[in-house]
């Protein structure tokens, strides 16, 4: 997939089909829209270009700093396994956000990169307080020669999908939720880093992990059931997202991964984290002895939910 960060590096062709929008999260609904996309570009021999915004709009325009699904290189990796062509990556900026829908689809879609139809979401809003909407983008249409496709809502259980119902599920702790609208595992990516090595005193030595993106969202506190991609290898494991609040000795949220016999030197490595499932809130025991008791539970339930799902 060809990837542009800048208007000026993508060459004018007007043999193109593209759809526009910051599709955070890459869930069910935007699928379907990507599968209309290529499939039009290949029924019309047309080149295929998603564009999108880095950072999200609602981190430039809002006074509530959002988290994201998805990080753009998330993003990338999951549009190129969907076969997109090409990836426009527009700066938002509050002066970009001052075009009328007008002057953005005449001066950047029609004039800098050129277009034959545009295919977006029923809920697709662009321009200055995104007053744009698809009858405009129809009628800008008839003026500069291209047609507008306009796809539906995708439901699950009746439910219209969004990426801010999939953001408050994974906020409340909903991953079954969560996985469900997006098709796929909520994915956390980071490094190992060094903890204060209680895990292993404990008997379960654990990863400690540093999220690369400080703008990704991370799910509600509590102990999950994972899987992880490291060095190649794939392992299964029990995470906890929290304060430790036995031990009382940290006042900011730690992401500790404990993997099913795994017992290589990893620190400083990459690390990809898939969320299966929430077995538990956070918890504080009276002492030691009650956690590694609860942990060995959790291990336990961990292994039969996976031998039920995955190795079987």
């Amino acid at each position: 997939m060809n990837i542009y960060k800048s208007i000026d590096e993508i060459e004018k062709d007007e043999k193109t089909v593209l759809t526009i929008g910051t599709f955070d999260g890459i869930h069910k609904g935007h699928k379907v829209l990507f599968k209309k996309l290529k499939q039009y570009s290949l029924e019309n021999n047309l080149r295929n270009v998603v564009i999108t915004f880095d950072p999200h709009p609602r981190m430039v325009l809002s006074n509530y700093k959002i988290k994201l699904l998805t990080t753009l290189d998330e993003k990338s990796e999951l549009l190129s396994q969907l076969g997109i062509e090409n990836l426009l990556v527009l700066e938002f900026t509050k002066e970009f956000s001052e075009q009328s829908s007008k002057e953005f689809i005449t001066n950047l879609i029609c004039n800098k990169i050129g277009v034959k139809h545009i295919i977006i979401g029923h809920d697709h809003k662009f321009g200055k307080d995104r007053n744009g909407n698809d009858n405009e983008l129809i009628e800008l249409g008839y003026k500069n020669n291209f047609t507008v496709e306009c796809v539906g809502p995708v439901k699950s259980d009746e439910e219209i999908i969004s990426s801010t119902k999939i953001r408050n599920a994974i906020l409340d702790g909903n991953i079954k939720k969560a996985n469900e609208f997006l098709e796929r595992n909520y994915c956390l990516h980071g490094t190992v880093v060094k903890g204060v090595s209680r895990g292993a005193v404990l008997g379960f030595p654990t990863a400690n992990i540093e999220v690369e993106n400080k703008n990704k969202l991370i799910p509600k506190n509590g102990v999950y059931i994972v899987k992880a991609l490291i060095e190649d290898e794939v392992v299964f494991g029990v995470m906890n997202i929290g304060l430790r609040p036995t031990f009382a000795d940290t006042l900011s949220t730690v992401i500790e991964a404990h993997l099913f016999e795994f017992n290589k030197d990893v620190y400083g490595k990459t690390i990809e984290i898939e969320m299966l499932k929430r077995i538990r809130d956070e918890k504080k025991f009276n002492n030691k002895e009650e956690l590694i008791y609860q942990i060995g539970r959790d291990k336990k339930e961990a292994i039969r939910y996976i031998g039920s799902k995955y190795l079987v």
